[in-house]
């Protein structure tokens, strides 16, 4: 992914206001992202712990959505297994993002969800750049490049669900 600028962040977001995207906190630390291995810019706003945000170049355009999930806690021995990038957390480690839909639908409500890894590193964790705790990735006979194909591949379904 290319690095993306603030401005950038803000105008990409279909699924709020312009208010709203004008108001949501934004990663401070931009310029040390690892930009080089991120499929999607995914954060956690550290003013809503229910709240968070993610951007990615979409159907050839830079496409933002805000994204909510449930605060409530899992056992330690539950486990769950992101539908993104295929990697098993226990505890909280994995949860159902929910996004508005862009336009009239998301107006009245709709919504769209998708279990992720909680703190939206997917790709870091397909790169092996960060491990899972105590949670594990499958040891898989796809390389590298066709689990980063199939993450942003079911990434962009999600995406295209919440067009009207």
């Amino acid at each position: 992914m290319r690095a993306l600028t603030e401005p950038e962040i803000r105008n990409s977001f279909v699924n709020c206001s312009k208010g709203e995207a004008k108001r949501l906190a934004v990663p401070r630390d931009l310029e040390t992202r690892p930009w080089d291995d991120l499929d999607f810019l995914g954060w956690r706003d550290p003013g809503a712990p229910d709240r968070s945000y993610l951007v990615t170049e979409h159907a050839g355009r830079l496409t933002g959505i805000t994204l909510r999930f449930p605060s409530s806690r899992r056992g330690f021995l539950h486990r769950s297994m992101c539908s993104l990038c295929l990697t098993t957390h226990r505890g909280g480690g994995v949860s159902l993002m929910t996004a508005r839909k862009a336009g009239p639908a998301g107006r009245d409500g709709n919504s769209v969800g998708v279990y992720m890894c909680t703190d939206l590193a997917c790709s870091l964790y397909i790169r092996g750049r960060r491990l899972p705790d105590s949670g594990s990735r499958f040891e898989e006979s796809l390389t590298v490049e066709e689990q980063i194909a199939r993450t942003t591949g079911l990434l962009a379904a999600f995406l295209d669900k919440l067009a009207v």
